[in-house]
């Protein structure tokens, strides 16, 4: 993160400019999208032409608070942001390789984000090779998205970044079993995979908090998004475990329009 501790300070707390989710039930996934109908991350069905693909995917391109952005430390504002407490433990995961991501999916009720009062529950987390999000314009090799739900369906995602070091024994059962695409059908890697979540996230919960969308159509706008600003690492090898099966599966920064953007502390 290219911040100084006088920036985070400054950004410890902020008023958000909010989508509101009263009555918005969002989908479970943000990478399985709401429909059948084909999109990718490049050519004809490419970020560019979501919008254009079918009516439901409109705010792809007229949304005025799409994701991902980049988050600038400098433009952070005074004020005073919601608190939120991450606790993801133990517990099994089934991967799936859906053709845009591969996807764990997470069963266990414990694994929990509370965010203003409010209690989210994991539902998955899902890898973008490169970043979607960027930090003062950096962007990282690879990024974990969790994504957890409120029982009125409401989404908050979890965005971790990673960068380049040692091998990250945590993640390892993932990497050494992701499934390989099967044309256009949904590959699964068999028995479920052991992990401990609450050792995968870094230790520092300094976090990015704005309002967003899914970065997959249909775009959906009132998601919260929890971006830790501090990265963890994986071995170039388990990143590139990753990048093979899919080079490229982000979408291009988005505009802010405005929105303000908080440095929370957990």
């Amino acid at each position: 993160m290219q911040t100084s501790k006088r920036h985070v300070t400054r950004m410890a707390a902020v008023s958000l400019t909010v989508v509101s989710v009263a009555a918005l039930a969002l989908p479970l996934s943000t990478d399985t999208g709401a429909s059948a109908l084909h999109w990718a991350y490049a050519g004809e069905a490419g970020p560019s032409h979501w919008a254009s693909l079918d009516p439901g995917f409109s705010a792809c391109g007229v949304g005025m608070a799409q994701s991902p952005i980049d988050l600038e430390s400098h433009d952070a504002k005074p004020g005073k942001s919601g608190e939120f407490h991450i606790d993801y433990e133990k517990g099994n995961v089934d991967l799936v390789n859906n053709g845009h991501t591969v996807q764990a999916n997470v069963s266990d009720a414990r694994d929990t984000v509370v965010y203003n009062g409010d209690t989210y529950r994991l539902a998955q987390f899902h890898f973008h090779s490169p970043s979607e999000h960027t930090t003062d314009k950096t962007r990282f090799p690879l990024e974990i998205h969790f994504v957890n739900q409120d029982g009125a369906k409401h989404i908050l995602v979890v965005g971790v970044m990673v960068k380049l070091g040692d091998e990250n024994p945590a993640l390892a059962p993932v990497f050494q079993s992701l499934p390989p695409p099967r044309g256009n059908a949904s590959a699964t890697a068999g028995k479920p995979i052991a992990l401990d979540l609450s050792s995968v996230l870094p230790r520092n919960r300094e976090a990015y908090v704005y309002s967003g969308s899914l970065t997959t159509p249909p775009c959906t706008e009132g998601v919260r998004w929890i971006v830790l600003a501090h990265p963890i690492q994986m071995s170039k090898g388990q990143v590139a475990s990753f990048s093979k099966m899919f080079p490229d599966n982000h979408r291009p920064l988005q505009k802010v329009h405005g929105r303000e953007v908080d440095d929370d502390p957990d």
